[in-house]
Formats: structure tokens, sequence, C-alpha cells
């Protein structure tokens, strides 16, 4: 039997409080829309991050080329085009392909969800055309840009890239 505690596969752990306390952690991303990284996997397109939106938001219209897993932490939050609403402590499985758009709602003050995403948003405009995308790096160029803003400072995020 081989022990693989010795192994270094040259990725570290993070070890880190996800909601913090300190605001310039979350990157805004639209308006009352914030996220929080806790990690960026640049060699598989995947991060997972804290979706934070205070008072009501609307992420925009899009879809994803692959699975997305969500955990409500607090608040709660709808597609318009569904039915269900995702409240605190339930678990999101989305399949890729269908365009949808996260709405939280005027009554919920304040709605934080853990994503890890696959791939990339592919936003559409509301006559279905594609008209942008997020991906891991344009994850990591906004929050680059964000923190050189802070006194946390431009590499602040790095230690979020896997």
């Amino acid at each position: 039997m081989t022990d693989t505690s010795a192994l270094n596969y040259g990725v570290g752990d993070i070890v880190t409080n996800a909601i913090p306390e300190d605001e310039q952690m979350w990157v805004p991303q639209a308006e009352n829309i914030w996220f929080r990284p806790l990690m960026f996997d640049t060699v598989s397109g995947q991060w997972v991050n804290l979706l934070r939106v205070r008072r009501s938001g609307v992420l925009s219209r899009h879809r994803h080329p692959a699975p997305v897993h969500g955990y409500v932490i607090k608040g709660s939050w709808r597609y318009l085009e569904h039915d269900w609403i995702a409240k605190e402590g339930m678990y999101v499985f989305e399949p890729p392909g269908e365009i949808h758009t996260l709405v939280v709602d005027d009554d919920v003050e304040e709605m934080i969800t853990l994503f890890h995403i696959s791939g990339a948003l592919i936003y559409f405009d509301e006559n279905d055309k594609p008209c942008g995308y997020d991906d891991v790096h344009t994850k990591i160029e906004m929050c680059r840009q964000h923190y050189a803003k802070t006194n946390l400072g431009t590499k602040y995020f790095e230690q979020f890239i896997r």
C-alpha cells in the first residue's frame, strides 16, 4: 500500500474565513452584487466564490457550459425562469445549458451563496444573443483591479490561485 500523505502535488491548502470581517475582500461585480474569491483553478477553469447581493439585485441572464454547485448560506434567491426559491441551508445543482436569471427579491436584506463554477458564465441579451462572459481569468482580473484600489494590494488574490 502506498502512503500518499507524503506525496507533494505542488498545490497548497487554502484555509480562510469564508465570510470576512474586512469589507475590502468583497469584489464588486455589479450594482448591489459582490463576490468573495475562495479558489481559482486556472488549469481546469473552475472557481469557488461567495456571491453576495444586498437588498435587491439581478445577476444578468446567463448560461453555464458545465455544472454549477451552490449552497445558500444566508437569505434567498430564485431564477426568473423557475418556480423554486433557494433558501438558507439549501443546495442547488445547475446542469449546463439553460439560460437563467438570478434574482434576489426586495424583501431579502442580504443573500450569500457559495458557488462552485466550472467553465464560464456566458451572458445573453433579451434576444438570446451572447453579449459577454466571465471565466476564471476574468474573475482574477476583477480581483486584481479591485484589490489594487485597497490596502490589500494587487497580489492579495494570488493566495487563491491553484
